[in-house]
């Protein structure tokens, strides 16, 4: 067992990068737990990030863990944490290998899974031409036809929004019908509405030229949004009795305005704590889980 670090960081992306900063630079001891698999890894660039605009999220990552490195308080160990509990007056984390690690504090910014539409073509797409975030990606689909395909009741909200980016088309999947306040807001944006079901996406390697329909039809299109669901990628927070709340698109950790879970000495970063997805959020809940956690070692919450 590897014993002493004062913060323990499960997950190396955005978030967690983020909170080891402000530790290293309040000179405590602190270890990232990371097991390489960012949730934005699906995406070729990363867009909106202040000063990052357009670098893929690999390269992001790469540059955080070597500025990281060069606070001598600061270590990052690759693997996946597989268990953690309370250790003493602390907290233990496993990995696969065996390895334990023990730190005073624990942040968890483990990240989220996306369960896409099991739909002929999506998977293949993922963050390049079928994509859910208009800030993230949406300037890239500039003023082409796109598509809204519905997951959820927040979807009529979603293709709402999109207009700005390029004429829309919101298609119901034959479940999720706008009421009649909704339709008004539709036809104020210009957004035409599809009930006939999306079964296929159509176009060459992660290209888009359009869906085929449940009734045989095929709809031009050359970018879809969809909102898909998501779920935590580890299970860690259950583990430890952190209190879950359910989010606009699955369950997320609950949280107060410092990220403190409600397991004292716990805290929360990123997606799993956040109910707007984005880099900048995802850094930004980071920054305040690590000065949170800065905190509570000083005054000893």
């Amino acid at each position: 067992m590897n014993m002493g670090a004062d913060v323990i960081i499960v997950g190396g992306s955005f978030a967690g990068f983020s909170a080891a900063m402000q530790l290293a630079r309040g000179q405590r001891e602190v270890i990232v737990i990371d097991a390489g698999e960012p949730r934005n890894r699906f995406a070729e660039a990363s867009h909106g990030f202040f000063c990052l605009d357009g670098l893929s999220p690999g390269e992001i990552r790469r540059r955080a863990a070597e500025q990281l490195a060069s606070y001598p308080t600061a270590r990052v160990v690759g693997g996946r944490a597989i268990s953690a509990g309370q250790d003493g007056d602390g907290f233990s984390v496993t990995l696969e290998t065996g390895e334990a690690y023990t730190a005073t504090k624990l942040i968890l910014a483990t990240g989220l899974r996306d369960e896409l539409p099991k739909i002929p073509g999506v998977n293949e797409r993922w963050g390049k031409t079928v994509i859910h975030c208009p800030y993230c990606h949406g300037f890239e689909l500039r003023n082409r036809k796109l598509g809204v395909m519905a997951t959820g009741p927040l979807s009529t909200h979603q293709a709402a929004i999109i207009p700005d980016w390029g004429p829309t088309t919101y298609f119901t999947q034959g479940e999720f019908m706008p009421d009649e306040e909704q339709v008004a807001l539709l036809v104020q944006r210009g957004v035409a509405v599809e009930n006939s079901a999306i079964v296929e996406i159509l176009g060459e390697a992660s290209s888009i030229t359009g869906v085929r329909l449940a009734d045989g039809r095929i709809v031009e299109l050359e970018g879809l949004y969809i909102g898909p669901k998501a779920r935590m990628a580890s299970m860690l927070a259950e583990q430890l009795g952190c209190e879950l709340e359910e989010g606009p698109m699955g369950p997320a950790v609950k949280v107060d305005d410092f990220k403190r879970t409600s397991v004292t000495g716990i805290f929360a970063a990123g997606d799993i704590s956040n109910k707007m997805h984005n880099a900048t959020f995802a850094s930004a809940s980071g920054v305040m889980a690590g000065v949170a956690a800065h905190r509570a070692l000083m005054f000893g919450e």
